[in-house]
């Protein structure tokens, strides 16, 4: 399965905000940016009739639309939680994404996007 998400991609944990509950107990959540990002991507995934539950490699290619850097595994690990939220995937851990062999970022201004291929891997031994 291919997946290309449009838009630069974002991670989860740059510029966390504090907020308050209605009782006001604080919590932490992703910048706003993030949340924009994360809404516009749900919006491309088409919605499969089943979340993949077999032992999947998810390799995930970034073109991001300027040289700075940035953290390979911060994108690896938002690209996962988009994945489970939109039920592509049933969960993220271990035992369902076994790996993300192939993934890298690349740099591309006029089209910055992630690339995604969901290619199912042998059972464990």
């Amino acid at each position: 399965m291919k997946l290309t998400l449009y838009g630069d991609p974002r991670t989860k944990k740059n510029s966390a905000r504090i907020l308050r509950t209605r009782s006001g107990t604080p919590f932490v959540a992703p910048s706003k940016v993030y949340v924009d990002y994360e809404t516009d991507c749900l919006r491309q995934i088409k919605k499969l009739r089943s979340p993949i539950s077999a032992r999947v490699n998810v390799r995930c290619v970034y073109y991001m639309p300027t040289r700075r850097r940035v953290d390979l595994v911060n994108l690896l690990e938002a690209t996962c939680d988009i994945l489970v939220k939109a039920g592509v995937l049933e969960d993220d851990h271990c035992r369902i994404v076994a790996g993300h062999d192939g993934s890298r970022v690349e740099y591309d201004k006029e089209n910055p996007r992630a690339e995604i291929w969901i290619e199912e891997m042998e059972d464990e031994p």
